[in-house]
């Protein structure tokens, strides 16, 4: 259905109000709540959740009907990333084995949380049409709830749509498929009268030699990218981007993740040199096998780090692995760090949203 029209929603924002804006939430509901509060969201705010609220994450299901509660207050705002239109699967039975087959091999995701709070065995269903009216049947708020929403919301100053926006394009006349789907939108060339907040490409994956997982600000362009990898990556968190008031270009964030913190004792020179082998250009060969790290060559460029061993996915010389890097952060004494993984040779850990390596004893 992505090559239809995309539905708009036009909102009025009252003065004086911040816009809070979260995208990529992914069924991890501890980590929606969890931002919210930090950022303090009150009545006297308006949220934008900028799509891609199910999926992948634990709790899809728990996810879309606290989503649903916060938008009856009438001061939140939802829209359709590429991973929520589920509602389109009642107008056509086309497709139904494969949706079956993502069901049991995701093992979550709105349709597994639904059918096993229908008392429904996933592995014991022989067709997923045989169970699709049920499931209307047993849940119509929820499909009534997604079936409505827009695919971007448009203020006097912003536009939110949830990967893309064309340039040169009216925003009615896009199709669902070009404001959800679209990789990489920040490379593109481009330049918007009013300023374009997406999130669907997690930005770390702009990043060139380092991680960072904050919002990233194109002032320019006048585009913000928000997707600080929640669930996707190991590292990520989730980032809710704080605007003072409707037309206002101070941005700020806040983010959200549940790894825990402690203190930098020890002061940490930056390295000299790094990489960041990411999703989507991971094929390393491995030089030297380890049991805790492996000495790795990065197949495209050549470059080679020290990678922990369990990121590599298979045990041959040429593999694919999960995102690593080599950065070695610059810390002081009393900076606070998030620790996500600990090994016999330091900590790799998240300091304002970046992160890399410490060395340095830890309280």
């Amino acid at each position: 259905m992505f090559d239809e029209a995309a539905r708009i929603e036009e909102l009025s924002v009252p003065a004086g109000r911040r816009l809070l804006v979260v995208s990529d939430i992914h069924g991890n509901l501890p980590y929606f709540r969890g931002v919210l509060e930090r950022a303090g969201f009150s009545d006297r705010d308006e949220l934008i959740v900028d799509g891609d609220f199910l999926e992948k994450g634990e709790d899809s299901l728990g996810t879309l009907r606290f989503l649903m509660a916060l938008c009856r207050r009438g001061n939140t705002h939802a829209l359709l990333g590429n991973c929520d239109g589920w509602s389109d699967i009642f107008r056509s039975d086309k497709g139904d084995e494969q949706i079956l087959q993502y069901i049991l091999w995701r093992k979550s995701g709105l349709l597994w949380g639904m059918l096993n709070a229908a008392g429904l065995d996933p592995f014991e269903l022989e067709s997923f049409t045989a169970c699709k009216r049920q499931l209307l049947e047993r849940f119509p708020e929820e499909w009534a709830f997604l079936a409505r929403l827009p695919h971007a919301i448009e203020t006097p100053h912003y536009i939110f749509a949830h990967a893309a926006v064309i340039p040169g394009k009216s925003l009615r006349e896009h199709t669902q498929d070009e404001l959800t789907r679209c990789d990489a939108f920040m490379r593109l060339p481009h330049r918007f009268d009013k300023w374009v907040i997406v999130g669907h490409y997690p930005v770390v994956l702009y990043g060139g030699d380092h991680v960072c997982a904050n919002p990233v600000i194109d002032r320019e362009s006048r585009v913000v990218s928000i997707d600080g990898g929640c669930v996707l990556k190991d590292d990520g968190q989730l980032n809710a981007l704080i605007i003072p008031f409707e037309g206002s270009e101070d941005f700020r964030h806040v983010a959200y993740d549940a790894f825990p913190v402690m203190t930098v004792e020890d002061l940490q020179e930056p390295s000299a040199r790094s990489y960041y082998i990411r999703w989507g250009d991971n094929r390393v060969q491995v030089l030297r096998r380890g049991e805790e790290f492996s000495l790795c060559r990065h197949v495209r460029t050549g470059y080679e780090m020290e990678i922990l061993t369990k990121y590599l996915f298979t045990g041959d010389a040429f593999t694919d692995c999960n995102d690593c890097t080599d950065d070695v952060l610059a810390l002081r004494p009393g900076d606070k760090v998030s620790v996500v993984e600990t090994s016999s040779r330091g900590c790799f850990v998240k300091h304002e949203g970046r992160s890399g390596w410490y060395f340095g004893a830890l309280s």
